[in-house]
């Protein structure tokens, strides 16, 4: 079990890497990048065992390591989550054991408030893009995506019919193409409606995963400006 703690519960990029199915070289540079933009701290290059082999592996808290997944792999949020949740059921409480290791303990704890308070200030413009993001087995409709991301539902309908997203055909306006649905970027709700209930309207709804795919490839068309996440 690649966990190392003090203080704080610690996760290896070793045992990212084995919950997303992924290369470990892959996900170091990653958590580089994101350690170059300021998003997430790493520990300093350690050794850790691995199969019996000796690697070296970076660490990072439990706050950043879902940073590194919604980067990587959004759709392994919910395994992340059950793996944190198995570590801290089975982790023993380390207790201070002198008035001296308290106030130590005291002081790393205010400290690590006053950091995530001064953070959460910094990424307010962020937070509804996070939200979003977060909702991976929820759908949202491409009015509230579009509202989300400045942009009218006017506007995101006649984009996504341009960049053959969205079926422009009198049969299926406004309805995604069949290989966006089949990749999880959007489903579509049925309804009834009429006195008899016997008319059927198609919604189309906006995935987690499909938020995140969308707003990349918008930013990449120069629809909308780049949002640092």
């Amino acid at each position: 079990m690649d966990i190392s703690v003090s203080n704080l519960m610690m996760m290896s990029s070793r045992e990212i890497t084995e919950l997303l199915q992924s290369r470990h070289d892959s996900v170091k540079r990653s958590m580089e990048r994101l350690s170059g933009k300021g998003l997430i701290q790493l520990t300093p290059m350690e050794e850790v065992n691995h199969l019996g082999q000796t690697i070296e592996a970076y660490h990072v808290n439990k706050r950043d390591s879902y940073v590194v997944v919604a980067q990587l792999s959004p759709e392994f949020t919910a395994v992340l989550v059950d793996r944190w949740q198995e570590l801290e059921n089975t982790q023993p409480i380390q207790l201070p054991q002198t008035f001296a290791d308290a106030l130590q303990l005291a002081a790393d704890q205010a400290r690590q408030i006053e950091i995530q308070t001064k953070q959460l200030m910094l990424d307010a413009p962020k937070v509804d893009f996070a939200e979003r993001i977060a909702k991976v087995d929820r759908g949202m409709t491409l009015g509230k995506f579009a509202k989300a991301v400045n942009l009218g539902p006017r506007k995101i309908f006649a984009v996504l019919r341009d960049m053959k997203i969205l079926i422009s055909g009198s049969q299926g306006y406004n309805l995604p193409m069949q290989q966006y649905i089949e990749n999880g970027c959007f489903v579509v709700r049925q309804s009834t409606y009429g006195p008899e209930n016997d008319r059927i309207a198609n919604t189309t709804l906006i995935t987690g995963k499909g938020e995140l795919w969308l707003t990349k490839k918008l930013i990449n068309a120069g629809v909308l400006k780049a949002v640092a996440v």
